[in-house]
């Protein structure tokens, strides 16, 4: 009686499938072939792209375009059952919204990269948005223009505005008092140490503080409903500088400092004026930071200079 063969699933091939979604696990934005092959390198290419194919096939791997070639990248198990029974073109839009990231995409872009008809591209934003995909944001750079994101993605600070917007509307009474508290902190830094009757020198470097802990203040103090982030405190802190009342310096610190980065801190003190400065001194010229940018002719001129306008008027 003949032998009857069973024929069975090399486990090499399994082996390898594994090895590559662990890998995916390890790095969630994707890997490339090249890091296959460095973490196997007794696996030759056939066997390789065999076990890449079939994760494929299956539906375990996305498939993705970057600068560094193709990514590799495990599969959303949620996301793949949502959209379990899309058509092709559905989830050529859904890649299209996914590579734009945190930004978004304008509808008109998607036209542009997909090649589909707009009526086709609104049907497919619609159904995606049905099944909580993908969603709608509005962008403060356009107040009439919507750009799609992935659902559970935070929109980047440049369609939101950050913590100076609130439906789309610059916040600036919110700025106002953020200004003069960050200034009240730095003056009250400033009295503690010419109260401590200490030599100059050492008054002088008393009175400065870092923008952690202005940060630290301006938190503790609940006067805004939003989280603030370092950056927006240093924003504030900006403006303080540009309207003479705050000057900064930078020091080097040692590495895991709170508030250092790259091994630098930036600290900052308020400042009196012992004279009143004279009317040429006063102009916006003498404290714009976008003054070797400004010429005749460009985006930033003297000519629609709303800053000189007003000092003129004044």
């Amino acid at each position: 009686m003949a032998e009857v063969k069973v024929k069975q699933e090399s486990t090499d091939v399994v082996d390898i499938e594994n090895r590559i979604k662990e890998l995916c696990q390890q790095f969630p934005h994707g890997i490339t072939d090249q890091v296959i092959q460095n973490d196997m390198p007794h696996v030759d290419a056939q066997q390789r792209a065999m076990a890449i194919n079939r994760l494929l096939s299956v539906g375990q791997l996305d498939l993705l375009r970057s600068n560094a070639g193709l990514l590799y990248r495990l599969k959303d198990t949620q996301t793949a059952s949502k959209m379990k029974g899309s058509d092709n073109q559905e989830k050529l839009v859904y890649q299209i919204i996914e590579d734009a990231g945190n930004k978004g995409i304008w509808s008109r872009d998607i036209r542009y990269k997909s090649n589909l008809p707009l009526t086709e591209i609104n049907k497919i934003l619609k159904n995606l948005e049905s099944k909580k995909l993908i969603k709608a944001v509005k962008s403060v750079a356009a107040s009439k223009k919507k750009v799609y994101m992935l659902y559970n993605v935070q929109p980047d600070r440049s369609v939101t505005g950050g913590a100076w917007y609130s439906d789309q509307d610059f916040e600036s009474e919110f700025v106002e008092v953020l200004n003069q508290q960050c200034f009240k902190f730095l003056q009250s830094k400033a009295e503690a140490a010419r109260d401590s009757k200490q030599s100059p020198m050492v008054q002088r470097n008393s009175s400065f503080a870092t923008s952690h802990e202005v940060w630290k203040y301006i938190c503790e103090l609940g006067i805004s409903k939003v989280e603030l982030s370092m950056e927006d405190i240093e924003t504030i802190l900006n403006t303080l500088i540009y309207d003479g009342k705050v000057e900064m310096t930078i020091i080097v610190a040692k590495e895991g400092t709170v508030g250092s980065v790259d091994g630098h801190m930036k600290l900052y003190r308020g400042v009196n004026p012992i004279i009143q400065p004279t009317g040429l001194v006063k102009t916006p010229c003498g404290l714009c930071p976008v003054f070797d940018d400004c010429h005749e002719g460009g985006e930033i001129s003297p000519s629609n200079c709303v800053y000189m306008a007003e000092w003129l008027d004044f």
